[in-house]
């Protein structure tokens, strides 16, 4: 392992050449872990740990104050908790320091196997016109009762909505894309018939929108019945 951490196939990770200029960096079991941060123009500078697994996974634990509990966040979710006023572009707004400069996730290495695993999952799971096979669905508010729709057209996305799920207090305001409140209206009816089918726009369901299990929408760090049953029938 001098050459990097050791990837389930046998070969490395990263390289040391591809980490020598990336600050905090510290090797631990199946992941890497880097100094990593976001800028909000009012708020200033949240700094974090960025946790890069073996499987592609991305995971933060915010450092912005010394009291801060926020761990286990995606980089969309640390986006939003750092204040950035331009959300939805974690890629572009998460940084880490290369050679002593703040240099954005997606001019790094550390996406390298994001990037395969999205790619990989992504080809595994598509329609005929090659559009991934996942409809928007819709998380009710614990506090308002109103229905928010979530788009599942990433793993980043679809891991946003399983953790919405399973949340029994899940509200408006923990949406990490977008700036709802429980004042904010409901999508009208007619409206949310529309949920991305690449067959018919109105589906209400079939094999071209609703996926049973793929690499995309199930997580093996998550213990939840649904992601335990496809983590054991993958390993079969």
């Amino acid at each position: 392992m001098a050459n990097g951490l050791e990837r389930e196939s046998g070969s490395t990770i990263f390289s040391e050449e591809e980490l020598r200029e990336v600050s905090g960096v510290k090797r631990v079991g199946d992941y890497v872990e880097v100094t990593c941060g976001c800028t909000s123009h009012r708020y200033g500078d949240a700094v974090g740990r960025l946790r890069v697994f073996v499987n592609g996974y991305l995971e933060i634990t915010c450092e912005c104050t010394p009291g801060c509990q926020e761990a286990k966040l995606t980089p969309s979710a640390f986006e939003k908790h750092s204040g950035r006023e331009t959300a939805r572009k974690w890629k572009n707004n998460v940084w880490v320091i290369v050679n002593g400069e703040k240099v954005p996730l997606c001019k790094t290495v550390l996406l390298k196997y994001y990037n395969q695993v999205s790619k990989a999952a992504n080809g595994s799971h598509r329609s005929q016109n090659g559009r991934a096979c996942h409809r928007d669905e819709f998380v009710r508010c614990s506090r308002c009762n109103k229905e928010r729709r979530f788009r599942l057209r990433t793993k980043e996305e679809c891991r946003i909505h399983h953790d919405a799920l399973a949340d029994a207090n899940w509200k408006c305001s923990d949406l990490p894309y977008d700036k709802i409140t429980c004042e904010d209206e409901e999508e009208r009816a007619s409206r949310r018939v529309y949920r991305g089918c690449t067959r018919s726009p109105t589906c209400k369901g079939c094999t071209s929108c609703v996926c049973f299990g793929c690499d995309i929408c199930r997580f093996s760090d998550c213990s939840c019945q649904t992601c335990a049953d496809f983590t054991n029938n993958a390993k079969a």
